[in-house]
């Protein structure tokens, strides 16, 4: 559980360098503020699973260096 709330932790800290007023729409689950999102990741309902996963996807194409600038 601990690596778990870590994760979390890790995810609200990058959601919480956007800017306040951004927008991000999670398909048919609608479009939330950045609060909203940390909130939800908090919460660790759906869409806060869908961040974690998203962030950690991100996270790992990085580490893997699938993603490069060109």
């Amino acid at each position: 559980m601990e690596i778990e709330q870590e994760i979390k932790d890790l995810v609200i800290a990058r959601l919480q360098t956007l800017p306040d007023d951004t927008g991000i729409s999670i398909g048919s689950a609608g479009e939330f503020s950045r609060d909203e999102l940390i909130s939800r990741v908090e919460a660790g309902d759906e869409v806060g699973k869908k961040i974690v996963e998203i962030e950690m996807n991100f996270l790992r194409g990085l580490k893997d260096n699938i993603l490069y600038e060109s």
